[in-house]
């Protein structure tokens, strides 16, 4: 899905309440406080590849260094690129100021259960981007649940609309109240100084 996909998109469920909690999510992965501390990890039938590659093009065009994710994985292959060689033990090096981003659009499994539950001990951020599943959803400090079946607002929308919105610069109120004061002065015409 490229941008103008994901610009239509928000404009299709801009009234459903989704867009914003996209990029209020998208917002928590900016917590990060250094680049590669945001770790993507998923379960091991399913790694989060395709996210990983979204928030890695957002960090270089937003200029923003810590988005630059470190893709988990639970088996990497001898003799894999550097990039694609970091396996779970790196979770349990997870500390302060480290990000430990959970993709899984089904229950995560016990194992993945228990190194998220560790590398909050020591302080690392959780956050989860998954199908519903209230266990991952107990650890997490920040948790989209992505309901089945919900119509556009897929699994796979959603991680298109939060890496789009982590890259992006936050909304500031001053803007919106600027365009507010814009749309006010069309409707009743021009302020006239007294």
């Amino acid at each position: 899905m490229d941008a103008a996909s994901v610009t239509f998109l928000r404009e299709v469920l801009s009234a459903t309440g989704w867009v914003e909690r996209t990029r209020e999510f998208g917002r928590s992965l900016r917590a990060t406080r250094t680049p590669g501390g945001l770790l993507v990890v998923g379960t091991p039938e399913e790694e989060p590849w395709h996210l990983t590659a979204h928030l890695g093009d957002e960090a270089r065009l937003s200029g923003l260094a810590q988005l630059a994710p470190t893709l988990v994985r639970w088996s990497p292959p001898p003799g894999a690129p550097p990039h694609l060689a970091v396996g779970v033990d790196r979770i349990q090096a997870a500390r302060r100021g480290e990000t430990l981003f959970v993709v899984t659009e089904h229950k995560a499994p016990a194992p993945l259960l228990e190194r998220v539950d560790d590398a909050r001990r020591t302080g690392a951020t959780i956050l989860s981007l998954d199908g519903g599943d209230p266990d991952l959803e107990g650890l997490a400090h920040d948790a989209l649940a992505v309901p089945p079946q919900e119509g556009l607002f897929t699994f796979d929308a959603a991680q298109h609309l939060v890496s789009m919105a982590a890259g992006e610069a936050p909304r500031s109120r001053s803007r919106f109240l600027d365009r507010l004061a814009r749309l006010a002065e069309r409707v009743s015409g021009p302020r006239v100084p007294e």
